[in-house]
């Protein structure tokens, strides 16, 4: 194993609830590609300072997560067209101190509605009106889905982000159902307030064909378990995490691993869970 030095380039991770998905994915392939580089997860007590350091100590790149996707637009140079078309950021690249934004959000959820041949007829319900709820509605709207429903109980959040995409919006599930239920909410997530909270009601998974849920850990929140157990196809946030991963890998360091590269570093990022 690589032994910490000074030459080292550092990427890091800003998130409220950091994981060790990207750790764990992104040294994996340092490792393999015979890499000088180390990845490092951080929790932000002050936003505008992470960012600063980002650029002050010459950090190559820097993942964004929740609930920093949208804030984070402001202490940026630029945006690159990934990120300023549904504005949201998921990724940050350093130049010599000139800090470009992106989303490599958009491009996973993309690639899950086609690998798993999702049908653009059907109606989807998608829970959520943050920085990756505009990545998951753009991807949809893009690959063809018209029927879609946001479902935010902010009112302000959950019309705009529906009208953006020409979209319907509702404040609560209540008795909605659709083909394909997404939810882009915390809700779920390991270390939160409600990491055993189904975020479908039981009736609403059952009358959907596809239950989907971004958030990476667990792999199996309470919704991917709930859809398992109905006999749904299920799309996990662990499918998302590598997906947009590896496209932030790319960027970091202009190298794209291989597929037997890309298989080990998800089997070793699942491993830790």
């Amino acid at each position: 194993m690589t032994m910490l030095n000074k030459d080292m380039t550092l990427c890091i991770s800003l998130s409220a609830r950091p994981s060790n998905n990207g750790t764990r994915f992104h040294n994996h392939l340092y490792e393999a590609l015979g890499l000088n580089w180390i990845y490092k997860a951080f929790a932000p007590t002050d936003l505008a300072q992470a960012i600063a350091g980002v650029r002050g100590l010459g950090i190559r790149g820097c993942a964004i997560s929740m609930p920093y996707k949208e804030d984070v637009i402001a202490l940026v140079d630029r945006m690159d067209a990934t990120a300023s078309a549904i504005d949201s950021v998921n990724t940050i690249v350093n130049d010599d101190g000139v800090l470009t934004a992106y989303n490599t959000d958009y491009a996973a959820i993309a690639q899950l509605i086609d690998r798993h041949a999702l049908d653009p007829a059907g109606t989807v319900l998608l829970r959520g009106s943050g920085g990756m709820a505009k990545a998951t509605a753009a991807a949809f709207r893009d690959a063809g889905f018209r029927e879609v429903t946001i479902v935010a109980r902010n009112e302000a959040n959950g019309r705009a982000l529906a009208e953006l995409y020409g979209f319907g919006w509702r404040a609560s599930l209540g008795d909605a159902t659709a083909d394909v239920i997404v939810n882009v909410t915390p809700i779920g997530m390991a270390g939160g307030a409600e990491e055993r909270t189904l975020s479908f009601p039981p009736e609403t998974v059952d009358a959907a064909s596809v239950v989907f849920d971004v958030v990476a850990l667990p792999a199996e929140t309470p919704l991917i378990a709930a859809g398992r157990a109905a006999g749904r196809t299920v799309i996990t946030g662990a499918e998302v995490a590598t997906l947009q991963a590896l496209e932030q890998f790319v960027l970091y360091t202009g190298i794209r691993p291989s597929d037997e590269q890309v298989r080990a570093a998800e089997a070793f990022m699942r491993a830790g869970r």
